[in-house]
């Protein structure tokens, strides 16, 4: 067998390994339902799904608004702190929705942070006749915009800098004011990223667990999760999964056809950069005062009322083991990034000396798991590993196998394989088509093998970009829930199933701690990686 053949087969054996699970939500249309299923789809079922559509259409307007408002004002105008904000608004990504759930609810519940700051301020009565409390459905729209609108503005944000100044002279020599150059150029041009963006929004909505079980808000997502762990029902969580993955595709369709032969804002020799509008005095007050109630409602706020809580409260330090949390967190971080990252690596070294259709149509279908949300994913992780449990011990007398792959830190890696595979893939396939294939051929010639080749030539040249999506998947990782809270081990805790623990015993105060720490973290791995996302280049 030939070093080709070798890349070749590896590569197809790990990109199906990968489509296996999601085959398996597929095929779980077809298994015999029970009488829960039955039950539910008399009862709520329609319930789930009208919860979920309100919520996404809510949340896709929102998240819209502040994504495309925040990016352009960064993008077109130079005032004061613009810089600042231009980062800044990102480390919204730092704050998953369940946790701004928490602090949303701590701080309008009855004697909550906002009862406690009106009395210092204003002297003893009862405030909470007058504070509104935000829950339910309210609630859990405002935690998941918030969390989730930096996808639209940095997506919206990228679009704009490539946006040549050439088009919005002709809209100022036509006689367009600045609102109608917006509605009518600038805004036009950028819908690719923006419908990118709101795509993204949309899959991380329907698959969002924490924030709508926080706010007791019946969603296809809880549906699924209270089937099999309050029921004992897997076959119906299957069901529902089936319905929850056509909403995904269905989107997932719409933003790829929105794209399809879509070509607006790449740069040719015409480019012209934008020239920033400067704002000074009066003219630079507005912008200053969105982009700072912007990241005060979706950073500072919820990082706040977690201080407040972590500081008020210290009796709950010694109930929580922080230092073995940090190292079962850093332990999942560190294999799951670098295995995912290995492995993008060789099947795309593979697809690129092989040029197989085959693998291409494989590859692109495995990486679709990353529109699979997390609960689906841990579902049909479970049914397809049982199913094979029970294949062997069927038909070869062997010892259940379960426990090798659910509850278990293996497990769990390879979910977090499956589920940010695409991030990891894509990201290195991009830099990857930037170098020529006459540098491979000129390696050869030299005598480089391809083994050779690809780790004396590719992987430097890959560096940054490795790094770059190692960070990422740390970010994704750390801020995981269903997938973590459904496969750990026992007693296996990290930041976000700890912080969602002991909010679930209505322990608000003690998720704090955990909370915190997963914002610090998460805060990090942003910084770290913003100098690349915001970067002129990218």
């Amino acid at each position: 067998m030939t070093k080709y053949n070798i890349w070749f087969f590896s590569s197809v054996l790990i990109a199906s390994i990968v489509a296996l699970p999601i085959i398996t939500v597929f095929f779980s249309f077809f298994y015999e339902t029970s009488n829960y299923f039955i039950i539910l789809k008399n009862t709520f079922l329609l319930d789930y799904i009208f919860n979920s559509i309100v919520i996404l259409f809510f949340v896709i307007l929102i998240t819209f608004f502040l994504g495309v408002l925040s990016a352009y004002l960064v993008s077109f105008y130079e005032f004061p702190l613009s810089n600042f904000f231009s980062w800044a608004l990102i480390l919204a990504f730092a704050v998953p929705g369940y946790i701004y759930a928490f602090s949303i609810i701590a701080f309008f519940e009855n004697y909550g942070t906002a009862f406690s700051l009106m009395t210092y301020f204003f002297g003893e009565s009862n405030y909470n006749l007058i504070i509104p409390k935000i829950d339910g459905i309210i609630g859990a729209i405002l935690a998941i915009s918030f969390s989730l609108f930096p996808y639209v503005y940095v997506l919206t944000r990228a679009s704009f800098h490539y946006q040549s100044n050439n088009y919005i002279e002709v809209g100022k020599n036509l006689g367009l004011s600045s609102k109608k150059t917006f509605f009518k150029i600038i805004l036009p041009s950028a819908r690719p990223a923006i419908i990118a963006g709101l795509a993204l929004v949309s899959m991380e909505c329907l698959s969002d667990f924490g924030t709508v079980s926080f706010f007791s808000v019946n969603t296809l997502t809880t549906g699924i999760y209270n089937s099999w762990l309050s029921f004992d029902d897997l076959n119906t969580a299957n069901q529902i999964s089936f319905i929850l993955l056509l909403f995904i595709l269905f989107i997932f369709s719409i933003e790829i056809y929105s794209r399809k032969e879509a070509r607006y804002h790449q740069p040719g020799r015409g480019y012209k950069p934008i020239t920033k509008i400067k704002l000074y005095g009066k003219n630079a007050v507005l912008p200053i005062i969105i982009c700072s109630v912007i990241l005060f409602l979706s950073f500072l706020f919820p990082v706040s009322q977690m201080i407040y809580w972590t500081i008020k409260f210290p009796k709950y330090y010694q109930d929580i083991n922080i230092l073995n949390i940090n190292i079962n967190t850093l332990i999942l971080v560190s294999l799951a990034s670098v295995s995912i990252v290995t492995i993008s690596l060789f099947i795309n070294y593979g697809s690129r000396i092989s040029k197989s259709k085959i693998l291409n149509y494989l590859t692109n279908f495995s990486i679709s798991g990353y529109a699979i949300p997390g609960v689906i994913l841990a579902v049909a992780f479970i049914t397809f590993f049982s199913n094979l449990s029970d294949f062997f011990s069927d038909n070869f007398s062997l010892k259940s196998t379960k426990g090798i792959f659910i509850g278990s830190v293996l497990g769990l890696i390879l979910a977090y394989f499956i589920r940010f595979f695409s991030l990891s893939f894509n990201g290195i396939k991009s830099s990857y088509e930037k170098i020529n294939n006459s540098i491979d051929e000129s390696a050869y010639l030299l005598g480089y093998s391809k083994i050779k080749t690809f780790l004396t030539i590719h992987i430097p040249y890959l560096r940054t970009n490795i790094i770059l999506i190692m960070l990422l998947i740390s970010l994704e990782v750390i801020k995981e829930l269903p997938i973590t809270l459904i496969l750990r081990p026992f007693n296996f805790e990290t930041f976000a199933t700890q912080a969602y623990i002991y909010a679930s015993q209505d322990l608000l105060e003690a998720a704090a701690l955990p909370s915190l720490f997963l914002i610090f973290w998460s805060t990090i791995l942003i910084l770290l990686s913003s100098r690349y996302i915001l970067s002129k280049k990218n």
